[in-house]
């Protein structure tokens, strides 16, 4: 099973350069003026849509990521070395904030807003 995140975003070209500078590619064969297919792996992908297009699936109004919050969207890294790589390309990048290192046992974290405010986790936990 694949996973597919739609996301609204009000830029798409910032959107695009800012995940582009973390390091994600972007399937071609989904991307138009409305939306891009970000690759985060195999079986997980981000839809960015622009907003307008994303209003178009929902019968709700569109929630103002730099306002309110109803997700956060943890990825797994292999280490905690990525875990700092990541989220430190996110604030080069311009997040507008990165969150302060978390650790919770084995759990180990960060956090970043992308342009839209929409909040992204990053984490190691290892299974040994």
């Amino acid at each position: 099973m694949k996973t597919f995140l739609n996301l609204p975003v009000k830029d798409l070209d910032r959107s695009v350069e800012f995940f582009t500078a973390l390091g994600f590619t972007f399937d071609q064969n989904f991307t138009d003026e409305n939306a891009t297919c970000m690759v985060i792996s195999d079986d997980a992908y981000a839809m960015l849509l622009v907003e307008p297009f994303f209003k178009s699936f929902i019968a709700k109004d569109v929630a103002d990521a730099s306002k309110v919050t109803e997700v956060i969207t943890a990825l797994t890294a292999d280490s905690r070395e990525q875990v700092d790589e990541l989220v430190d390309k996110a604030r080069a990048a311009g997040s507008p904030r990165v969150g302060e290192v978390m650790e919770e046992g084995p759990m180990y974290s960060r956090s970043f807003e992308d342009p839209d405010g929409h909040l992204w986790e990053i984490f190691h936990m290892p299974l040994d």
